[in-house]
């Protein structure tokens, strides 16, 4: 039985082990089994790759992740979402402790129940499908932190579900990288949430990395107080079908946000990037980068808003969009858009969709490199400003071989 049938069929069929943020997600779905494609974030989906994606079977079960491209190092902090281990650190300048069940239901209750279903499907999705087993919440607080590390994994032939809800409190540094490993011919479904408080700073990594014919949903929702920082470098590369949507608010004004993504396509493949900024508050700052790179047959979706309400005086908010064809035959669709009512604001927009500069690749072959290699040294230099932006340990992460792996 695949998703949608599962969602529409009576409640007779529903486990007595499923629970309340389960129950109303599943009614809320009913309204709406399967998103419009007339609404704007599903009109470019790929039909047959989203129902693909919704005929994989179901499970809960723990899965140990083969993680490809990375070399291990002290000083990191490691969670594997399912892996079912309780969590709690404590020194003498920071803490890191595990949510209570009770206030994990409570928090996640009230986001479902304010959602709208047309613009919060996939979050709907994902707790519909998550037991409690797999959802981690985390309290943050301190400085002199080390690094997080938090993984959510796939099994071969199943589509998995995993929810991540991080507090962070007043004046805390710390950084947290999401690594989503699919496996292949799999599925995972992933929603997170991170509220940061007052004068703190989350530097945020997110590396989507997945294996023949395997596919992800990940929803980001975060939520920005007074004089916050919030700093994203996202990464998508050899998924199937990815997704990726981003949402944000910056819910009193007064905080800093920085985003810089790349989603990579090759083959038949379609990944797409949704971003929706608000800013609730005067004072606030935007600086979002997405880059794309599309090859063979692929299909590269970006689309970005940024809403700024009459309350959001003098905003300061830039999108821009920088792709890059490597094939004839591959599309990129690109699409970023302001929503502007406040009139004290610098906002601005802008997208560019190029190849590979001929005459650059011309000089470094007559300086003696090959084809290949001219056209490597122009995609490394276009890879690295997305990578070092992602707060990951060079040593950890090869990212530029697990790139250059299928160029």
């Amino acid at each position: 039985m695949n998703i949608i049938e599962t969602i529409t069929k009576s409640d007779k069929n529903i486990s007595d082990n499923t629970s309340n943020i389960q129950r109303i997600s599943l009614d809320k779905l009913r309204t709406n089994p399967i998103p419009n494609n007339k609404n704007e974030i599903w009109r470019l989906t790929n039909k047959s790759k989203f129902n693909r994606f919704l005929d994989f079977k179901f499970t809960n079960d723990f899965y140990d992740p083969d993680i490809p491209g990375y070399s291990n190092i002290q000083n990191i902090c490691r969670i594997i979402i399912g892996e079912n281990k309780r969590i709690k650190l404590k020194r003498e300048n920071w803490e890191i402790k595990e949510l209570e069940e009770k206030e994990i239901q409570n928090f996640l209750q009230q986001k479902i129940i304010k959602s709208d279903t047309t613009q919060n499907w996939s979050n709907l999705l994902n707790h519909f499908l998550t037991d409690n087993k797999n959802i981690i919440g985390l309290n943050i607080s301190g400085k002199e932190i080390p690094p997080l590390e938090i993984i959510c994994n796939s099994k071969n032939n199943f589509l998995n579900a995993k929810t991540l809800i991080i507090n962070i409190e007043e004046d805390t540094i710390v950084s947290i990288s999401q690594i989503n490993i699919g496996d292949k011919n799999s599925a995972l479904s992933i929603s997170s949430y991170f509220n940061i408080a007052q004068h703190s700073v989350l530097n945020h990594g997110i590396i989507s990395y997945g294996k023949n014919k395997a596919n992800i949903i990940n929803t980001l929702n975060v939520w920005q107080h007074k004089n916050s920082e919030y700093n994203l470098g996202s990464l998508q590369f050899e998924y199937d079908f990815g997704r990726l949507e981003i949402n944000i608010n910056q819910v009193e004004g007064n905080a800093k946000t920085n985003i810089k993504g790349m989603q990579i396509t090759n083959n038949n493949e379609q990944i797409s990037t949704y971003a929706n900024i608000e800013f609730n508050g005067p004072n606030g700052f935007l600086d979002q980068l997405n880059k794309s790179l599309a090859n063979d047959k692929s299909h590269s979706v970006f689309e970005g808003l940024i809403i700024v309400p009459q309350i959001a005086q003098k905003t300061d908010a830039s999108q821009l969009s920088r792709n890059l064809l490597l094939s004839n035959y591959a599309k990129i669709d690109t699409k970023p858009q302001l929503e502007i009512v406040a009139d004290d604001v610098r906002c601005m927009h802008g997208a560019t969709i190029s190849q590979l500069n001929e005459d650059e690749v011309f000089y470094m072959r007559s300086r003696g490199l090959t084809l290949e290699e001219a056209s490597k040294l122009q995609l490394r230099s276009y890879y690295q400003e997305i990578i070092s932006f992602l707060p990951i340990p060079k040593e950890r992460w090869d990212l530029l071989a697990l790139l250059f792996k299928n160029q």
